[in-house]
């Protein structure tokens, strides 16, 4: 195996660490709106993603960084053509920083509900487009011949990519609200175990028809074997909702999402980026990647980091690992 090979499969795994962690961030972020009746409850759902958001956004940076160093011809292509959905992502993940620092830092109820919008508002739609984004990813897109992207905003916005978000904004939701059932107690523990139910059984049902659509198109052995344990996994993970297994269902939805990525990466190699307009102009491991120098330096590089990152995170949960409860809240003065 070349060196840009295994740097396409470690790209691979900083994506599905960014979307199994931030994944029940973003789903918390939305129920906050769906789930919490009332500001104690947003406090507490909030809180059980407080000590390590801003740590599984670390994933992203690493995948980004990668990519711009490993495959620059991928990183510019990629966004250059998608600069407005990921610009906007970058402005959601700004603001939602901003809302959970600042949320609390003044009484007034009319402040505080503003930023708790903002929270909900910032977890749904990054969500939503990060699904689009490798929708279109996987499908194809505008490539010329010199690796430049030459379609519009709204070529993005196709049935498949749509049927994407629709995908990663439902999972990611049913992913926090089992999340929320593991780290809460009490009566919203109890909802948050009815609400993922009722989710995951719309989750199951867009999954296994964008899983299908995906398999069809660009599939082979390796896909379809993915997509198998994809969709026996989220089934697996609602019978553990039932079962009121919060533990068995988060790791089995977490399955579900590392096996939907691999899926994806596996449709998409060789290809990093295919051109819809003619298949002689795909961007792939060979023609994408950087030099094999600068390859082997980042090997280096990334073989004594990634243990140190894997560590501490490793340790934050394991830290902040107790469920917490509305009786853990002081009254708001």
């Amino acid at each position: 195996m070349e060196l840009h090979d295994v740097w396409f499969v470690l790209i691979a795994v900083l994506w599905t660490g960014y979307f199994f962690l931030e994944g029940f961030d973003f789903g918390i972020g939305v129920l906050t709106k769906l789930l919490a009746r009332d500001r104690k409850e947003r406090r507490v759902l909030i809180n059980t993603i407080g000590p390590v958001w801003d740590g599984n956004e670390v994933w992203l940076l690493s995948a980004g960084g990668a990519t711009f160093a490993a495959f620059p011809e991928w990183y510019a292509t990629l966004f250059s053509g998608f600069y407005l959905p990921l610009l906007i992502i970058l402005l959601c993940l700004i603001v939602r920083g901003v809302a959970f620092e600042y949320r609390a830092k003044r009484p007034e109820d009319k402040w505080q509900t503003n930023w708790e919008h903002a929270i909900f508002w910032t977890s749904l739609i990054p969500a939503l487009l990060w699904g689009v984004a490798f929708g279109n990813i996987v499908r194809g897109v505008k490539i010329n011949a010199d690796m430049e992207y030459v379609g519009n905003f709204w070529d993005l916005l196709n049935p498949y990519s749509i049927l994407g978000g629709l995908v990663t904004l439902s999972l990611f939701t049913f992913h926090g609200t089992v999340f929320a059932g593991l780290k809460t107690v009490g009566d919203i523990r109890v909802r948050a175990r009815r609400l993922a139910l009722k989710l995951g059984v719309v989750t199951a049902a867009l999954a296994l028809g964008f899983l299908i659509w995906t398999q069809a198109d660009n599939g082979d052995v390796w896909s379809l074997i993915a997509m198998i344990i994809a969709v026996v996994s989220l089934v697996g993970a609602i019978g553990a909702v039932a079962a009121g297994r919060e533990g068995w269902s988060f790791a089995l939805s977490g399955v579900t999402i590392t096996a939907a990525v691999a899926m994806l990466f596996l449709s998409l190699f060789p290809n990093v980026m295919p051109s819809s307009l003619n298949d002689a102009w795909n961007l792939t491991v060979t023609n994408a990647s950087s030099t094999p120098y600068t390859l082997k330096i980042m090997t280096w590089c990334a073989g004594i980091a990634t243990p140190v990152v894997l560590l501490y995170q490793g340790w934050t949960y394991w830290v902040f690992r107790k469920r917490i409860g509305t009786h853990h809240i002081a009254d708001a003065h």
